[in-house]
């Protein structure tokens, strides 16, 4: 665990070992306590799954702990609830209610996120992304930490108006769903106005631009509304001298350049993202964090894992930006001899010197 070797990689120094982070293995509960001797369950008090999620992260040696203060909750004026299938470990996420903010696709085509939302006060955004940073930094003083928005764009739009109608939308009116995006991304400068202005030296913005077979939209479509739109967003924060972590779920591959041309500095991969031609081509002058496979964790065979993680290494080591990790997570139904067995294999394998 190491904010030096968390920096020097984010700035394309070369370290003893790959860098290393890690995501949603502190909450798996029975994982923890295998590492950490710590007992706790999804019903332990806040304080002590807390207190067992640091110990974890520090015992795993994490380098970087990527986290947004701005989520869907800054967005319940106007909002679609589409449920919550159960991911976490005692089903505290199952979320069966289910509503429409918009019944008709003309409407939402005419939304106003500055009359759904309203202006907000810059000092106050400011004040908040500081708060959310530095209290990341005092739960994990041993790593980067960043702050940041997780609804930054399509993914915002994903909450307001859900799947479904935000794809009628775009079929009905495709430019008038752009134009959308444009009137969005407006109300969204309004924060990353202040992430520029706040303590953070990197910014993490997340936006799931695509989906598991790759784009959800024809490429135009993508370099008219989306793109130009990620780049206006990330103008303030490269003005300030921050370094902008992009992170989207998904297969991404064909939009490397766009995405690089947004002036992003880092990205984050699933495995469905072709992270040998990422490095390739941006492996000298950008960060990256990926792209172990969850699915081969869950199917336990150690050959597999191995194997996984040196195909990881192979790509990444040679690289001094690469932050190795299970980019699709480590979920609580992980079988916790091969969560353990894969930790083996990034510290034997992560070693450069």
């Amino acid at each position: 665990m190491s904010k030096t070797r968390g920096w020097s990689a984010i700035n394309l120094e070369m370290t003893d070992r790959v860098a290393r982070v890690e995501f949603d293995a502190d909450r798996h509960w029975e994982l923890v306590e295998a590492v950490t001797g710590i007992h706790v369950t999804p019903e332990s008090p806040d304080k002590d799954r807390y207190r067992a999620s640091l110990a974890f992260r520090k015992a795993w040696n994490y380098d970087l702990t990527p986290g947004s203060m701005l989520h869907a909750d800054e967005l319940s004026n106007c909002r679609t609830h589409m449920g919550h299938a159960v991911y976490e470990a005692g089903d505290v996420d199952f979320r069966p209610e289910m509503s429409e903010a918009f019944a008709d696709p003309d409407a939402a085509l005419k939304f106003d996120p500055w009359k759904a939302f309203g202006k907000k006060d810059h000092a106050t955004l400011v004040k908040r992304f500081n708060e959310h940073y530095h209290q990341t930094c005092k739960d994990n003083p041993d790593t980067v930490c960043t702050t940041g928005t997780y609804i930054t764009l399509l993914t915002g739009c994903t909450y307001i108006f859900g799947w479904e109608m935000l794809l009628t939308m775009a079929g009905q009116d495709a430019d008038g769903f752009g134009e959308v995006l444009n009137r969005y991304r407006t109300w969204m400068q309004q924060y990353y106005d202040a992430l520029a202005q706040c303590d953070a030296p990197i910014i993490a913005s997340h936006d799931d631009i695509v989906w598991t077979e790759g784009a959800i939209f024809a490429p135009e479509f993508y370099r008219k509304y989306i793109f130009p739109n990620l780049r206006k967003l990330y103008e303030p924060l490269i003005a300030a001298g921050k370094k902008v972590l992009f992170l989207s779920d998904g297969n991404y591959t064909e939009f490397i350049d766009d995405v690089a041309s947004t002036g992003a500095h880092g990205f984050f991969m699933e495995p469905l993202t072709d992270m040998k031609q990422v490095a390739e081509r941006y492996g000298k002058t950008h960060f990256f964090i990926g792209n172990a496979d969850t699915r081969i964790l869950l199917r336990g065979r150690r050959d597999e894992i191995r194997a996984e993680v040196e195909r990881c290494m192979e790509i990444g080591r040679k690289y001094p930006g690469f932050f190795i990790g299970v980019t699709n997570m480590i979920p609580h139904n992980t079988p916790v001899e091969a969560a353990l067995y894969y930790n083996q294999c990034v510290e034997e394998l992560g070693r450069r010197s």
